[in-house]
């Protein structure tokens, strides 16, 4: 029993990682309509440009503190992710209002390819290392009950917390906030949103920025697991499959759809992997969406689309 709360806990922490990355996913479908491919490169680029900061801000200006240098640099890679914001909608949204889906898709498309690229030109194709102080040694809990006590991971469960504490600041500024309210009119109808004075573009540069500033905070937190390499972007698309799961218009699916599925491939790799050979956390996730896309294409908590003709 021990083992299996270990494996639990370990998949339930993963799996809100998952669901940081499969937000921002949701924000871009909810507000603009477009499934944004370029959500994982989002992370990458954001990652990096922390990393990258906090290593160039010590040599710029002189000083040693490593809290000091990962504040600026947080600033900065926010910076430079609403920059981009303002890019994507002014170069390739604003053109594209009204076109076919899968001209949007392409565009998504275009955009994480040219993300990747520019990121490598400006702060270089090495590994980095972002270091925010996380705690790396394991927690023992639980050794009055369970024989051996539960080992658990202190950076798993501060990343949890990071993710969870998000999650709720972003629920609030859906549902207190007046910018909040309007991307929520905007998610459920442009026309009538337009015609009580909603600035689209704006909105759209703001969702655009919101899923950045996510982008950024799940970029940070697997950068400090993992270290900053361009692998991280294969890492982010694991938010496909979650937002497949949970429903492509829906955030707490997001949720629930990322904890399905970081449970589910850690216990599958635990439980059926010897039996298959291994392996199975890194397709898991993928085949349990294609039986979601065949049984209910629309996810848990997505909106059932119906066509009258």
């Amino acid at each position: 029993m021990g083992f299996f709360l270990e494996t639990l806990f370990g998949g339930l922490m993963v799996g809100m990682l998952y669901s940081l990355i499969a937000i921002g996913f949701v924000l871009i479908y909810k507000a603009s309509g477009v499934f944004n491919f370029a959500q994982g490169a989002m992370v990458l680029f954001a990652a990096l440009a922390m990393a990258r900061f906090s290593e160039w801000f010590p040599l710029w200006f002189g000083f040693q503190s490593l809290i000091l240098a990962n504040i600026l640099a947080f600033i900065a890679a926010m910076a430079v992710m609403v920059v981009v914001a303002w890019l994507i909608e002014r170069l390739a949204l604003s053109k594209l209002v009204n076109q076919e889906g899968i001209t949007l898709l392409m565009a998504t498309l275009g955009i994480a390819y040219f993300l990747d690229g520019v990121g490598q030109t400006i702060f270089g194709n090495d590994i980095y290392k972002i270091d925010v102080g996380m705690p790396k040694e394991p927690l023992m809990v639980f050794e009055g009950t369970f024989p051996g006590g539960l080992l658990l991971s202190q950076e798993d469960l501060v990343a949890a917390a990071v993710s969870a504490a998000l999650v709720v600041v972003l629920a609030i500024f859906f549902q207190k906030t007046a910018t909040g309210r309007a991307l929520r009119a905007v998610a459920d109808d442009h026309q009538a949103a337009q015609s009580i004075g909603i600035p689209l573009k704006r909105i759209w540069v703001i969702v655009w920025s919101v899923a950045g500033f996510s982008a950024l905070v799940a970029g940070i937190i697997w950068g400090s697991k993992l270290g900053v390499q361009f692998s991280l972007s294969l890492v982010a698309l694991k938010a496909l499959p979650v937002v497949i799961l949970g429903g492509l218009t829906s955030i707490p699916g997001a949720i629930i759809g990322g904890l399905l599925i970081g449970v589910g491939e850690k216990l599958s790799e635990i439980y059926l992997g010897p039996m298959l050979g291994g392996g199975i956390e890194i397709w898991f996730a993928y085949v349990l969406a294609l039986v979601f896309l065949l049984v209910r294409p629309q996810g848990l908590f997505g909106e059932k689309i119906i066509d009258r003709v």
